[in-house]
């Protein structure tokens, strides 16, 4: 049985099959450009790989609720070309088969849970941190929906006492996505993160901002486990310093061991590493299988 799994970032489409073990067996990646194009690589990829079902963990903001006419639409992105557009029905026109469809951390967390870090788990909560800032929640065994989507790149933060940069998110300035994911880092200091020496007080700033996300999620939300992925925090020197912020945050209030002396496999990388998208896609194409059967 082959499933075909697509991660649809911002930046770039990453599409692959696998099976129900979740190894991925072959991979495509190509830039996002304009809708059509890009929609049409996609079509061309799996055209001859006979899969049963189609996963899509998507950029976004998207519509995901199904009783909705633009079911399957990215809906207020500012990517140019992007707005309003149907990438489900688009492919649906083209593929026979069933589809799952979420936003691209809700799949990633999907992932995580069945293969990789939070597996055994009944709720994890994932975030990226990247070119933007997204938060995936996966609660009593089911990804969370609601009105929209948890859009938690967006949540509003205390400022850092010593940082003066105005944000860069073109809705509300300062939020988390506004002052923590890479644009940030690359525009306060200017150069990019992954030139900042470990030792550079960019982390520190970082691991504020980040900290305060993580400590109200797990007052909000109380997951199992929390999972940091992107490319920002390829910077592993950011994992003690996010770690310590969230204990000095939540100050021995909450009374769980993981949170108290487990910290450190509590807030933790992704098991999958960067195939944490597209396993987690791979993973809502087998549930949308399992749902048809």
């Amino acid at each position: 049985m082959l499933i075909g799994a697509v991660e649809a970032g911002g930046t770039k489409f990453v599409c692959g099959i696998g099976g129900e073990d979740g190894v991925i067996q072959d991979r495509v990646s190509f830039p996002t450009e304009q809708p059509e194009k890009t929609i049409a690589n996609v079509i061309n990829y799996f055209r001859d790989k006979k899969v049963e079902a189609i996963g899509i963990g998507s950029f976004g903001p998207i519509n995901i609720d199904p009783t909705s006419p633009q079911y399957g639409y990215v809906t207020t992105t500012p990517k140019p070309g992007w707005g309003n557009y149907p990438v489900l029905p688009e492919l649906r026109n083209v593929f026979d088969v069933p589809f799952g469809w979420d936003t691209d951390v809700n799949a990633a967390a999907l992932g995580e849970a069945t293969w990789g870090a939070a597996a055994g788990l009944d709720s994890c909560l994932y975030y990226t941190v990247g070119t933007g800032i997204g938060v995936g929640v996966y609660a009593e065994g089911k990804m969370v929906h609601g009105l929209v989507h948890p859009e938690g790149g967006h949540v509003l933060t205390r400022r850092h006492p010593e940082d003066t940069f105005e944000g860069f998110c073109p809705y509300h300035g300062d939020c988390l996505e506004g002052m923590a994911a890479g644009p940030a880092l690359e525009r306060r200091w200017k150069m990019k993160g992954s030139e900042l020496g470990a030792d550079h007080p960019a982390w520190e700033m970082e691991a504020f901002y980040i900290g305060q996300a993580v400590s109200s999620a797990i007052l909000l939300m109380s997951p199992k486990k929390i999972i940091l992925g992107g490319g920002v925090m390829h910077q592993e020197q950011l994992f003690p310093l996010i770690r310590a912020e969230v204990r000095k945050n939540l100050n021995g209030y909450v009374s769980a061991e993981a949170v108290l002396d487990g910290i450190d496999s509590y807030i933790v990388p992704p098991g999958l590493g960067d195939n944490a998208g597209l396993c987690g896609s791979l993973a809502l194409g087998l549930r949308a299988l399992q749902e048809a059967k």
